[in-house]
């Protein structure tokens, strides 16, 4: 894609929707979670803001999860996807990765220590 010389380049681009496409048979577990209510703007950073203010940002976000329904369904929804951007379940995207590095760490130990089923001999 070309990028005109006078447009200016967004760094980092709100999702139009925090929404998954998949629903589980029990229905959509993202419409009980409790940021429908908030500006999608707590859960994504704008471009260049400064570190403070993301912290904050961050920090106001995982509050508003801490108190929702669905977090866990969130979490796993973010995890899955993955989702590269914004606080989800909880989880900014950092610490996402890093649960994903864990979770991918734990996956090879286990092959590893798993018995092969073969028979020496």
């Amino acid at each position: 894609m070309l990028h005109m010389p006078h447009q200016p380049l967004q760094v980092a681009a709100v999702p139009s929707q925090r929404t998954p496409a998949r629903e589980d048979q029990a229905g959509p577990w993202h419409s009980e979670a409790v940021c429908r209510r908030d500006e999608a703007g707590l859960f994504f950073a704008p471009s260049k803001e400064p570190t403070a203010a993301r912290l904050a940002r961050e920090q106001a976000a995982k509050q508003v999860c801490a108190g929702c329904p669905v977090m866990v369904e969130c979490r796993e929804h973010a995890l899955v996807q993955p989702e590269p951007y914004g606080v989800w379940g909880g989880l900014t995207a950092a610490e996402r990765r890093v649960v994903l590095a864990r979770r991918r760490r734990r996956d090879v130990e286990l092959k590893a220590a798993a018995p092969t089923g073969r028979i020496a001999g």
